[in-house]
C-alpha cells in the first residue's frame, strides 16, 4: 500500500520531516502537490463549492485543502492499487503501527474508508458500531458520530471513485464530508470506520503553524455570525442525540476513547491545540 503525501511546494521543511518519518517506518510514498490558497484565485476554487453549507461558510484555505485531497484520490486511482494511505504533511505516527501503514491485507472486507488519526481533545470519545478487533489489539468500528480531521486515512479504490464522481458544489470541508455523519449525506453513504487507539495525530513539532489557519481566523471572531453558526452546529448534533443514546442502550454502538496508544503521540497533544486553532472547545462538541 502506497502513501499519498499532500504537501505545499513552499513547505519543504514539512516534506523533509515526513520523508524521514515515513522512511523510518518503511512506507513508500508519492508526494502530492497541494493546492495553495495563497496563490490560487478565489474564482478557481469557488466553482467547486457552494457559498455556504450546513456548518456555515467554508474558508478558502479549507477549500484548497479539499482540492488537494482530490489530487491525492486521483493519483491513487491511476495506480490500479486496491487501497491508498492519504496523508497530510504534519502527522506523527505510532511506530508500532508500521505494518498497518505498509500493507492492506489486514483490512477487513467492507471497510473502505478508515480514519487512522485522533483529532481533538486528549480525552475525546467517539461513537462507533460493533467493533472489529485486530490482532494487535486495536479495533475498527463504523463511525456513528462526528470526528473531524482528515490528516491520515486509508481509502479503497471504490470509495475514491465515488468521491471523484461527487466533486463540484461541495457544502462541507473535506474532513466533515468524510467523517461527519451528522451533517454529511456522503459520509453516511461511505460508512467510514475509526481505528482505536488511533495511530496518527497532527503535530506542531512536524508542521508548525497551520497553513490554512489565517483563512479561518475571521470566522472565529466572537460575533453574532459566530454564535449563529455554533447554534446551527449544535442543532445538527443534538437532533441525533436521542437515536445515539438509544443505540448505546441497545448495545448497537459503543462510546470509545480515540487517543493513541503510544506516548509519543500523546505528548504532542499540548502543542497541537496551538498549531491548529480548529481544535478548540465548541458549543456543539458533545463527543469531545
Amino acid at each position: 500500500m502506497r502513501a499519498y503525501l499532500i504537501n505545499l511546494a513552499r513547505r519543504p521543511d514539512r516534506l523533509h520531516k515526513m520523508t524521514r518519518q515515513l522512511g523510518d517506518l518503511g512506507i513508500r510514498y508519492q508526494r502530492i502537490d497541494a493546492v495553495d490558497a495563497q496563490s490560487t484565485s478565489c474564482t478557481a476554487v469557488a466553482e467547486q463549492f457552494s457559498d455556504s453549507g450546513p456548518l456555515g461558510v467554508i474558508p478558502k484555505g479549507d477549500k484548497c485543502c479539499a482540492l488537494s485531497h482530490v489530487r491525492a484520490w486521483r493519483a491513487f486511482v491511476e495506480t490500479g492499487e486496491s487501497h491508498g494511505l492519504i496523508l497530510e504533511d504534519d502527522v506523527i505516527f505510532d511506530p508500532d503501527a508500521a505494518a498497518l501503514l505498509r500493507d492492506d491485507r489486514w483490512i477487513p472486507a467492507g471497510v473502505e474508508l478508515l480514519k487512522l488519526e485522533h483529532y481533538g481533545p486528549l480525552g475525546q470519545r467517539v461513537l462507533i458500531g460493533q467493533p472489529i478487533r485486530l490482532k494487535d489489539g486495536r479495533t475498527l468500528g463504523r463511525l456513528q458520530s462526528r470526528h473531524a480531521g482528515a490528516a491520515a486515512y486509508i481509502i479503497s479504490r471504490r470509495t475514491a471513485e465515488i468521491l471523484l464522481s461527487q466533486t463540484g458544489r461541495w457544502t462541507l470541508s473535506v474532513d466533515h464530508m468524510l467523517f461527519n455523519p451528522n451533517n454529511s449525506p456522503l459520509a453516511r453513504t461511505l460508512q467510514p470506520y475509526q481505528m482505536t487507539p488511533a495511530v496518527a495525530r497532527q503535530s506542531a513539532d512536524l508542521g508548525g503553524c497551520s497553513d490554512i489557519g489565517e483563512w479561518r481566523a475571521p470566522l472565529r471572531q466572537f460575533n453574532w455570525t459566530y454564535v449563529k453558526r455554533e447554534l446551527v452546529r449544535a442543532y445538527f448534533e443534538l437532533r441525533l442525540l436521542p437515536r445515539q443514546i438509544f443505540s448505546v442502550i441497545r448495545r448497537d454502538t459503543t462510546l470509545v476513547r480515540v487517543g493513541a496508544r503510544h506516548p509519543q503521540i500523546e505528548m504532542g497533544v499540548a502543542s497541537i491545540g496551538q498549531a491548529h486553532p480548529a481544535v478548540r472547545p465548541s458549543l456543539y462538541a458533545f463527543f469531545e
